[in-house]
């Protein structure tokens, strides 16, 4: 089973950016389907970005589309969420998570510890 550990969390104003990196250990990395998620206080968590094993198709939410990008190299087994035109609320913690299922929609069985986004206005 894949490992994740989240880094990049952190504070910034409103309109500010911020890369979230994703490592992973423990497995073949190019075989996850990987994604972020986040999870705002009192609220559910939710989708955020995915991108296919060898990064050549991207989803977004419609929330954070056109700000977000999602990219991976998996030659240092990273995941990427490059974020950008941030608002206050994108305030949540993001995780990280893999997929290993090959058919179907993904299981995202895999999560890391998350990491704290804090948007200030």
């Amino acid at each position: 089973q894949v490992q994740l550990v989240e880094s990049g969390g952190g504070l910034v104003q409103a309109g500010g950016s911020l890369r979230l990196s994703c490592a992973a250990s423990g497995s073949t990395f190019s075989s996850y389907f990987m994604g972020w998620f986040r999870q705002a206080p009192g609220k559910e968590r939710e989708f955020v970005a995915a991108i296919s094993w060898s990064g050549g198709s991207t989803y977004y939410a419609d929330s954070v589309k056109g700000r977000f990008t999602i990219s991976r190299d998996n030659a240092k087994n990273k995941v990427y969420l490059q974020m950008n035109s941030l608002k206050p609320t994108d305030t949540a913690v993001y995780y990280c998570a893999a997929s290993s299922s090959r058919e179907g929609p993904p299981d995202f069985g895999s999560w890391g510890q998350g990491t704290q986004v804090t948007v200030s206005s």
